[in-house]
Order: C-alpha cells, then structure tokens, then sequence
C-alpha cells in the first residue's frame, strides 16, 4: 500500500467507522457465537501471496462482527463505560503515525513533555493538592499508564520498596527476603481483583478489610487490623482504597482512613479507576476529599471522559519514591539532558519500558470539549442513572441493592438469587441489552451502569420494558 492507496483507504476507513458508530445500536449487543466459532471461517495459515484490501473488509464484515460484543451500543449497560469520542480518535490516529515509543525525553521530547503538562491540566481540573502536579514547587507529577490494574501494581512495588529501605535503616542486619515475609498489605473486601493480584505478583501477603453498609471501608476496622498485625509481628506497609467499587461504586472514607496511614507509615494509594472522572465536578468533589493524605491516586479518563482505551492517570506525591523502586540506567538508555532537572524519564514511573504517545488524546478532547463539555457528558449520564433507578424504585417486584451516587444502578427482583440468575440469562439470551452481575450482602443482584456516549433516555426507557417484560415471563413460569 502507497502513500495514494493509504489516502483513499484512510478516508474510506473513516467512513467505515463512521457508518459502524451511527448505525451500531441496529446491531445485536451481544454476539451470538459458541467458542471456537472464528477458526473455522479462516484459513489455518498466513496467505502466501498478498490478498486485497476489499477482501479484508469484507472478512471483517464476516468474521470480526459476528464476535464483536458492541461496548459503544447505547444498549450496553455491562461492567462499566469504556470511553470513546472522535477527537480521541483522530488523536490515537496521529499516534499511531507518529509512531515514537517514549521511553525517555530523548526518545521523543514533545512525547515526555505534553504528558507532564496534559496530567498537570487534569490535576488541576480535579482540584488534587499542589504536590501532586508537577509544574509547581511540590515532589509529585502524573504519568499515564495503561490501565488501572497497573497503577496499582506500580504503587504497591514502590510502596514495598519504600518499607524494605525504611526496615534496614533501622536494622541493617534484617535481610529482604525476611522483611518480605511479613509484609502486610490491605484493601477492601469489595476491591478489584486486580488489587489483589498486585499483591500475588508483589509477593506480598494481602488482607482484605470488612465493609460497612453501603460497602465503604472505614478507619476503626482497618485499624483493629493493624493492631493485631502488628502484635504478631507483621508490617502493615500499604493500603490500597477504593472510591466507587466495581460491584456498587461505593466510596472508602479516605478522610479518615489516610490520616491513619500517615501515622502508621504506610502508602495508601486510592483508586478511583470509575468515579475519578466525575471529580472534575464540583458536586462530586467532596468524595475525593482525603485525598492530600494519599501517596498515589489514580484513574481511568478511558472509562468515562471520552478518552479512547488506553489511557489511565495516576499522580504521586513524591516522584522519587516511585523512580527508586524501577529506575535502571543503562547506557543506551541514557541522554546528555537527563541530569538537567527539567526532564522526566517516564520509564522509571511504569512496568513496561516503551510507551506510546497517548497525551496526544487527552490533549485533543480537552480542547474540543473543554471542561464544560466534560461535565456535561458526566451530568447526562448521571442523570440517565438516575431516571433508571426511578423506574425500578416505581415497580415494588424490585428492589435497589446500593445507593445510586452516580452512572451504576445495582437493583433485583425481590426473590431468590436463583429467580435473579434467571432473570439475567434471559437478558444474555436476548442479545437486546447486555448487563453483568455482582454479589451484594449474599444477594445476586443485577448492574446497570451507563456507559456509551450516545445513550439516551428512550434507551433507558427501552432497556426498562425489556427487562420488565422478561421478569413478567419469568415470574409466569415461576409460578405455574
């Protein structure tokens, strides 16, 4: 393909993609295939000779489609948002061409530095404390990382690097492998798995803290844990909160949970990787309130603020605490401006060695919808949370299983988990919506979380008859 053949295909692409988002909610949601469905529909080899364009889109059309669950549907309602918008697009676009990989400010110095500055604008649209921007006097900055699975990985190695270096300075003959085997970590019993499976690659033990209702971790029960822990000889050296879980979008008490972190010397990183978007309004704020205490916090503008996947916005307090656990400095890798003072390494600050050029995004949908258009989108979905939660609250067959705070409505049949599994494989089976569950105080309870860009109230309204519909069925059957 040359330069004249990649014009044409590109513009055709983006008509493509174009016809694909405007006409996406004609599509069934979720695909109806078995496993293993793909193999048979392609060749078992790599052609020898070239194959044409057109007979690739038309395999796309064939074999890709019929698997495609439709995230950006305004019938999706699983999990939660995965963010999409135009500029983002075009943004991801210029990346790809660009085609830097920035492991270093010498890799690619706009790279390195629009990021700095792209993460500095958001910290300020969420009001974080001055240290953790990285244009002012403070220790911190903002880095982007893959998902939020990594930025919690990244903080609790830092964070046991951290406790290592602290434990030898009091007692030089301790050696790592002991100090490792009493290392404690702990996050809520509602938290990602992925905070877990930070600990089970860090080779830490982790506890997980019992939930009040509704399912926020408070300070006295992680308290009462650190106490026994330490009685037994253990090192509490991290604590991971959570503000809007995955299974309700419940929210720890930070502000009373950092100040015991603080006093106990332990990294508390909060993630946000949902609710953080919402931050940038200023009837959402007060949730991140706490947050000075934090060494790390972390989001996904991926989920909900029209950033295309992957692109997730964590901040430290103190940048050296992260580069000292991952800084390596080989001699390829260095450059003559590295010791200048001004320039950020980001290799040192994430897993991976190369990075894309995802700024770029952030960079286009902050100017073409600025911050008003950003809190508008977050408002709207808010409010279609909200009219869904009505209609449930207007049908006495179910119940709301957690406050609604923002785009997540949790609810049920009043009934059995089993009447609740039911319900939900009717949805699956129709293939009109897509919702996922999660488990609530023993309950089986159904989420609906608003999560395309181009969903409106007559979907929520569609959504609602649907599953009404199913219920009444069920419930017929249930009963004769």
């Amino acid at each position: 393909m040359d330069a004249a053949e990649f014009r044409r295909r590109g513009k055709e692409m983006v008509d493509h993609v174009a016809d694909y988002l405007e006409k996406i909610e004609e599509r069934p949601v979720y695909p109806d295939v078995e496993p293993g469905y793909l193999r048979s529909l392609i060749p078992t080899e790599a052609p020898v000779e070239p194959e044409s364009y057109e007979d690739i889109m038309k395999d796309v059309e064939r074999v890709v489609m019929p698997g495609i669950t439709h995230w950006h549907s305004p019938n999706f309602f699983a999990y939660f948002p995965a963010a999409s918008s135009y500029p983002a697009m075009l943004a991801d676009m210029l990346c790809t061409a660009i085609g830097c990989i920035g492991f270093s400010w010498a890799a690619s110095p706009a790279c390195t530095e629009l990021e700095t500055v792209m993460l500095d604008w958001l910290g300020k649209m969420l009001q974080l404390p001055e240290c953790f921007i990285a244009g002012t006097h403070g220790h911190g900055g903002g880095v982007i990382q893959g998902t939020a699975s990594e930025a919690t990985l990244v903080s609790l190695l830092a964070a046991r690097c951290r406790a290592i270096r602290k434990v030898q300075e009091l007692d030089p003959q301790k050696s790592e492998a002991e100090i490792l085997s009493k290392l404690v970590a702990y996050t809520s019993e509602q938290a990602h798995s992925s905070v877990e499976r930070a600990a089970l690659i860090g080779a830490v033990m982790m506890k997980k803290v019992p939930t009040d209702n509704p399912y926020g971790v408070r300070a006295e029960m992680l308290k009462k844990m650190l106490e026994e822990d330490k009685a037994a000889g253990l090192i509490p050296f991290y604590f991971c909160a959570t503000l809007g879980t995955t299974p309700s979008c419940a929210f720890d008490h930070i502000a009373d949970l950092g100040p015991l972190c603080n006093q106990e010397n332990m990294w508390m990183h909060i993630d946000a990787a949902y609710a953080g978007s919402a931050f940038i309004c200023p009837e959402f704020r007060p949730l991140l309130n706490g947050v000075e205490y934090a060494d790390s916090f972390n989001f996904n503008p991926h989920k909900w603020l029209l950033v295309n996947f992957d692109c997730s916005a964590m901040w430290v307090k103190k940048r050296t605490d992260i580069i000292g656990a991952f800084k390596m400095e080989p001699l390829y890798l260095k450059h003559e401006n590295q010791e200048s003072g001004l320039v950020t390494d980001y290799r040192h600050w994430q897993i991976p060695l190369g990075r894309r050029f995802r700024s770029l995004k952030m960079w286009f949908v902050f100017r073409m919808y600025g911050l008003q258009g950003l809190q508008a989108h977050i408002r709207k979905q808010v409010g279609l949370a909200k009219e869904f939660e009505s209609l449930v609250r207007a049908d006495k067959r179910f119940e709301i299983c957690a406050p609604v705070v923002m785009g997540l409505v949790c609810f049920r049949l009043k009934g059995s988990n089993e009447l609740n599994q039911s319900l939900l494989k009717k949805i699956t089976k129709s293939r009109e919506i897509h919702l996922v569950p999660c488990q609530l105080s023993g309950s089986f309870v159904l989420r609906l979380a608003i999560c395309s860009r181009s969903t409106e109230s007559r979907h929520i309204q569609q959504a609602w008859r649907h599953i009404t519909q199913l219920a009444f069925e069920l419930l017929q059957e249930h009963y004769h």
